[in-house]
């Protein structure tokens, strides 16, 4: 009777004591990637075109993160990165252009100063479109906004 209450409790401890490994953890997601690239190169405008009509009918603010783009939607949501610098910043397109040279797109005054390029006035610069930076993505996405 003994032997048997020993053996009995020597099990509960050795159960007691035994850990089951929690299961591995999820792979992570891909990263997301661009609906949209494009590289080339960029200029900006400022001061001549304050308040002048932009093609998505808003004025021209140079102070505002906005760009001018020959065919991306308005109101697209745009990462420009430079590429010399590595900066990058989210600009709205507002309006169309460029259509001078060979330009892809031409920067607010204030995106061009947050990407270094306002004394140069040309960059080269990758453009990428994300469906997660659009306006909407979170409620397309059943994220609630508050």
């Amino acid at each position: 009777m003994f032997f048997r209450v020993s053996l009995l409790f020597l099990a509960c401890c050795v159960a007691a004591c035994t850990t089951i490994a929690p299961p591995p953890p999820s792979p992570a997601p891909p990263p997301e990637q661009p609906t949209f690239t494009q590289t080339g190169a960029a200029s900006w405008y400022g001061r001549g075109h304050q308040g002048h009509v932009t093609a998505n009918g808003e004025p021209f603010d140079r102070n505002k993160l906005t760009a001018a783009h020959r065919t991306l939607p308005l109101n697209t949501v745009v990462r420009v990165t430079n590429l010399e610098t590595h900066k990058t910043v989210k600009i709205k397109i507002n309006d169309r252009g460029p259509f001078t040279g060979r330009r892809i797109i031409d920067l607010s005054e204030r995106a061009a100063r947050e990407l270094g390029i306002v004394e140069d006035g040309v960059a080269q610069v990758k453009l990428e479109v994300f469906e997660s930076d659009q306006p909407g993505a979170d409620q397309a996405a059943g994220v609630p906004t508050s």
